[in-house]
């Protein structure tokens, strides 16, 4: 099976964070982008594969990204 989820990553004051607004318990911070990526990625994967052994529904992709250039 195949999910596909926006995931948000944000520059914070101590390093950046990511997470992904359909699934709201899942949230990762790091010094650096390149290491929040690996830790998500690590913590995304664990907690997926919790909910399938628990036999918890997937929650529903319901959000959508697009990225804006706006000259001022």
């Amino acid at each position: 099976m195949m999910l596909k989820y926006v995931v948000i990553f944000e520059k914070t004051k101590t390093g950046y964070s990511a997470y992904v607004p359909d699934i709201p318990v899942c949230l990762v911070t790091a010094k650096t982008r390149s290491l929040v990526e690996k830790k998500f990625l690590d913590t995304i994967r664990f907690h997926l594969e919790g909910m399938k052994e628990e036999k918890i529904k997937f929650p529903l992709n319901r959000t959508d990204a697009e990225t804006f250039v706006f000259a001022v």
